[in-house]
Parts: C-alpha cells; structure tokens; sequence
C-alpha cells in the first residue's frame, strides 16, 4: 500500500511491504493548503510510477477545505475508532489517473473536554503507529510542530489532546514583530546557551510569557547575546513555557514523535527538568497508517 501524509504545507508519501515496512519515500512542497481544485493531480503526479493499488491518507487533506472532509472520532479514539471513521474516496473523475487505486482518509481526533475542547488532525496516525510500543497504562506523548500536540494514552486509546501553537507563534514573532527587528535573516545554527537561557527565563514563577517576550527585546538592547544568538533565545522562551503548561500532571516519561531537529529541541528542554523522554520518527504515521488499513480491512 501507500501512506501519504499530506500537511497543510507538505505532502510525504510512502510506499509500504505487506508488513509496513517503509520501501520507499518521496516529499513534496504541495502542501493540503495550496492544492485546492488540484488534489488529484497533484498526487497522480506524485504516485506514477508506484503502482499500489492501495492508498491512505492522512492529515490537512481531510480536513475542512480539504479534499474530503473526514468527521472527527471523539476521545476515547483508539485503533478500532480510528479506522471505522476512515472514508472512501472516489477520485476517478477529478484525476483519471487515479482511477486503478483505491483512496481512503483516516479521520482527525476531536476532544471535546472543558472550554473549547480540542483537535488534531494526521497526528493520530503517529500515535497509532506507536500504540504497540506503548503497551498498557497511561502514557505522555509530545509531537512537537507548527502546532505542537500533547497527547495522552490511556490503556490503547487517545484520551485527551491539548494544543500550543508554539512553532507558529515563533514564525510570526520572528518574521512579523519588533523582535525580529533584531534578529539575522534566515535560521543561524542554534546557540545552545541561548537556548538553555530561554528555558531558565520561563521557569521564573513571578513573570509570564509576555513579560518575558519583551524580554528578548531588552536580551538585544542590552548586549545580553548576539544578534545570531536571538532566535534560538526565543526559541527556549516559548518552548519553557509550553512546557511549564503542558507537564502538569502528566505521567513521564514522554514520548517524543517528529523531526530530528525539533525532537532535539524538546528532549533538551525537558531533560532540563528531570524529565526522562524517549524518541520515536515522524515515518511512525506510515506505520499508523497501515495499523489502521489492517483494522479496517483494507490491507
């Protein structure tokens, strides 16, 4: 089969054996936002010459806006939940190349706790790649992001999600703030001191995250790091206090699922509080993908 993860900014695809093993991969910039009206071209594109009958998707594509939307499963969302709320879709007429495979989209994880509840959308194919590994209990996952999620396992389900839009909140301060003002164009290497300052900052009981952005203001002013040194300050400050937020209560030790980069990031800043992490790859979405194909019956 094939597993695509198809993001609001980036398409992965991935050709699976009959065990899940990852044969091959490809990436593309086509991300779910930019592809309205061009869906299906853009994945026949992608596809040609992977000749699969099978395809899963997961992520931005089924959201609203997206090619299909596909209806949320509400928490408690394990396994089963999560492939019985697949849907088919018949893509033939938009892309006749497409019309030999068979297309089916994992619906997104709703949380309909306090407040405003909650949501996340291709992330659960993450968590059910990892359900195995996880075992019994009650379990901490992280996937750090543009919109980073905190997900709680409990006995094989998905039984609560908490978002922080902590990648996103870094872009618009960095790209469209005084902060920025500051700051090198482009990403410099991350500067762990920095960083680590960062952290320090937002553990501080008396202030708050915006007090402390300003702060990163005065960190310039004041001399207290070079101008290369600012984003990865800013990057420690808004993690801290994502952190600061997202811990309470919650068992360790936390599991970890995304890029390198970003993972390296996490497990620092919470190894910096005692907390013992464990790291997984983002290529677990394949493998939640086919977990769920094979539930539904489709693989």
């Amino acid at each position: 089969m094939i597993a695509v993860d198809w993001g609001g900014t980036s398409l992965r695809a991935y050709r699976l054996a009959a065990d899940g093993l990852v044969l091959e991969r490809r990436r593309s910039n086509e991300g779910a936002l930019a592809c309205h009206g061009r869906f299906g071209k853009v994945l026949g594109a992608l596809l040609a010459d992977w000749d699969d009958p099978l395809v899963v998707m997961a992520g931005m594509v089924g959201a609203r806006g997206g090619w299909i939307e596909v209806p949320y499963v509400r928490c408690p969302a394990d396994a089963a939940a999560l492939a019985a709320g697949m849907l088919h879709l018949d893509a033939s007429l938009e892309a006749p190349g497409l019309a030999r495979r068979t297309l089916w989209c994992v619906p997104g994880v709703a949380d309909h706790g306090p407040l405003v509840g909650d949501v996340m959308r291709g992330e659960e194919t993450q968590v059910a790649g990892l359900l195995d590994t996880l075992g019994p209990g009650t379990h901490t996952l992280c996937l750090p992001g543009t919109h980073s999620k905190w997900v709680r396992v409990r006995e094989g389900a998905i039984v609560h999600v908490s978002t922080a839009m902590t990648g996103e909140l870094y872009s618009v301060l960095r790209l469209h703030s005084i902060l920025g003002r500051s700051m090198p164009e482009g990403e410099p290497p991350m500067d762990l001191a920095a960083f680590d300052a960062g952290l320090e900052c937002s553990r501080d009981p008396a202030s708050g995250l915006l007090h402390d952005l300003f702060g990163v203001r005065t960190a310039s002013l004041f001399g207290h790091f070079a101008q290369a040194a600012l984003p990865s300050y800013l990057s420690g400050l808004l993690i801290g206090h994502e952190l600061q937020a997202a811990l309470a209560g919650l068992p360790a030790p936390v599991h970890l699922v995304g890029s390198e980069a970003l993972v390296e990031r996490y497990a620092r800043a919470l190894q910096a509080r005692g907390i013992e992490v464990q790291r997984h790859s983002e290529e677990l979405a394949a493998a939640g993908m086919h977990r769920l194909a094979r539930t539904r019956g489709l693989a």
